[in-house]
């Protein structure tokens, strides 16, 4: 039998509270944690918070300052869909620190990791928080694995969230040595990620309406996977983990199952032997079905 996946989080993350109502809600990541540990006895580790050196990789010191100057006076709306509260920087760094024991984990050869922390990232933009998300956890694993030693110089982020990560495209979209993969559905949220958008010819984008069957979908990304990594093999393969593409979310409208989420991680995991899998939770906003596509897919690494 295989050893678990490891799977870093931090307690501040469940702090992180947006209010009454809000889809994204500390109950997503206490369902997945409960599931994780007491039915299939994942390996859940509690790295310490990280620093701010991470985070400004991406992000500029003076934004990082606002979040947590809002976060230290209690907590205020951000914009429309973001809200801080008095632990929100706290769940910032518990967050970080989770998504650099990860790649340490998996660039010293220990096997496949799963970052379970909230809020998610993949909309944030430079400094600007937007979609849930404060601070944009993905692109700040690529910059942290490409200054890693030895480097990961090529970075592969496969986005399976219902909504496009346009936080992370408009972040890597002229680098080449990152290339960016995203299924989400379209029209919807944030209204980005048209196919003719693609970067440096880094961005493969895949805008598909709601409703179509899962084969659709599941066939649709990795004919995308093996065109973007076709004379490129990638260092580390970063998933940003949304589970709001499944069938029944209140968010979304594809029709994918647990089973689908296995599927495509053992291809990956067959076409890519030497890069090590990193997955980032992002959305997902119905938390019994999230943990079963999270338990789906961390099977499917073991």
């Amino acid at each position: 039998m295989s050893d678990p996946v490891a799977v870093f989080t931090h307690p501040d993350c469940v702090r992180h509270d947006p209010g009454p109502g809000e889809p994204e809600s500390p109950e997503r990541l206490r369902v997945l944690l409960k599931r994780l540990e007491s039915e299939l006895g994942a390996d859940v580790r509690i790295p310490a918070p990280a620093t701010a050196e991470p985070l400004l990789l991406v992000h500029p010191r003076e934004y990082l300052e606002e979040l947590k100057r809002v976060s230290e006076a209690g907590g205020a709306r951000l914009n429309l869909d973001v809200y801080a509260n008095e632990a929100s920087w706290d769940a910032v760094l518990g967050g970080t620190g989770a998504v650099v024991a990860a790649l340490d984990h998996a660039h010293e050869g220990r096997g496949h990791a799963f970052v379970a922390i909230r809020p998610p990232g993949h909309h944030a933009l430079v400094e600007t928080p937007m979609g849930f998300c404060l601070v944009n956890n993905v692109v700040v694993a690529a910059r942290w694995a490409q200054r890693m030693e030895p480097e990961w110089n090529r970075v592969l982020i496969i986005d399976w969230d219902v909504h496009h990560g346009n936080g992370t495209q408009a972040l890597v979209e002229t680098d080449p040595s990152i290339r960016y993969i995203s299924l989400h559905q379209w029209p919807w949220y944030p209204g980005t990620g048209r196919d003719s958008e693609r970067g440096v010819g880094n961005v493969f984008n895949l805008p598909r309406p709601p409703g179509l069957p899962a084969a659709r979908y599941v066939a649709d990304l990795w004919d995308a996977v093996e065109r973007a990594t076709t004379g490129w093999e990638p260092d580390v393969c970063l998933l940003s983990a949304g589970f709001d593409a499944m069938k029944g979310d209140p968010l979304g409208g594809f029709t994918l199952e647990p089973g689908d989420y296995a599927e495509w991680t053992r291809r990956l995991r067959d076409r890519l032997p030497e890069a090590p899998v990193v997955s980032l939770l992002e959305g997902g906003y119905n938390p019994p079905r999230v943990a079963e596509g999270v338990a789906a897919h961390i099977a499917a690494l073991c």
